[in-house]
């Protein structure tokens, strides 16, 4: 897997809307965060654009993005924020120059269309926080993003659940948002899991929906030769009048059941206030005991 360069201070850092709009008042929290590490943003021509309540048209959020994988003063790319909207643009991008030059791509949720989709090149992303709303998500939030972008060593201690399934793995860090895999599955954006650790997270599904796509995945061979599971947040879910009867964690629990490889519920990121920031495509360790669970990135 190939990483990006991590930053160094006056680096240059975009930020763009891939999917819904943001104004630039939206995002002075973002900014000002940015000026104090000592970096330097760079305002993308998609944000204050307006189309219904996407940051313009396809073409134009499909070309700010270009420009800054392109621009080579560029260090990192910080999607504006979420929703929906990021799946349209990616067969409109040529991820040509950012293949030999790499950078970080950071976002989460909607976001995960564009980890997935270049995560295939082999080149690892970052799961973290949008811009739009970080000033109110935890310190860890902020200071573990902070600590990928400049190279600094980070692991994650988090609480153990009745759910967990014991037992140590290594492999590559793959996955986002349940609902954004789920709708890539079966095209070129889809990703490939076999030996992988698998991480999902997700908000706002009814539960027959979390069931439906663990059973699409499980049918698509994506959950049988996994070398480790870990589950973040599944926020904010939905039930019909009549009860499906399982929480979402139980249900993905179940869906994995027959599988013997280590699962570790509780991780502190998703659509949740400590949003902790992931490094997708970079090989970790994790170690799931009675007491809690590890996961610790491993030097490639």
């Amino acid at each position: 897997m190939n990483l990006p360069d991590y930053l160094s201070k006056s680096d240059k850092i975009a930020i763009v809307a891939t999917a819904r709009k943001a104004s630039k008042e939206d995002l002075k929290p973002a900014i000002e965060l940015l000026k104090k590490w000592e970096l330097q943003p760079v305002i993308g021509s998609s944000i204050g654009l307006e189309d219904h309540q996407f940051a313009g048209s396809d073409e134009q959020r499909a070309k700010d993005l270009q420009q800054q994988l392109n621009d080579p003063e560029i260090k990192a790319i910080w999607c504006a924020k979420g929703g929906y909207g990021t799946v349209r643009i990616l067969d409109l991008i040529d991820f040509s120059v950012f293949k030999k030059n790499p950078k970080w791509i950071i976002g989460y949720s909607d976001v995960t269309a564009l980890h997935s989709h270049i995560n295939n090149f082999s080149i690892a992303s970052l799961h973290a926080q949008m811009c739009l709303g970080v000033e109110t998500k935890s310190e860890a939030s902020r200071e573990t993003l902070k600590k990928i972008l400049f190279g600094k060593e980070l692991n994650y201690q988090f609480p153990s659940s009745k759910l967990n399934k014991k037992g140590i793995a290594e492999g590559e860090l793959v996955g986002g948002n349940l609902s954004v895999l789920y709708s890539l599955c079966g095209s070129n954006s889809a990703i490939n899991t076999q030996g992988k650790i698998l991480f999902l997270e997700d908000l706002d599904e009814y539960l027959y929906h979390i069931d439906r796509m663990m059973q699409n995945l499980k049918r698509n061979g994506m959950l049988e030769h996994l070398a480790g599971f870990v589950v973040g947040g599944m926020s904010e879910m939905n039930d019909n009048p009549i009860p499906f009867g399982k929480t979402a964690e139980e249900i993905i629990a179940e869906s994995v059941a027959e599988y013997d490889y280590p699962i570790a519920f509780n991780f502190p990121t998703g659509h949740l206030e400590d949003n902790q920031a992931l490094v997708l495509g970079k090989k970790v360790k994790l170690e799931v005991i009675k007491t809690g669970s590890l996961l610790s990135y491993l030097e490639e």
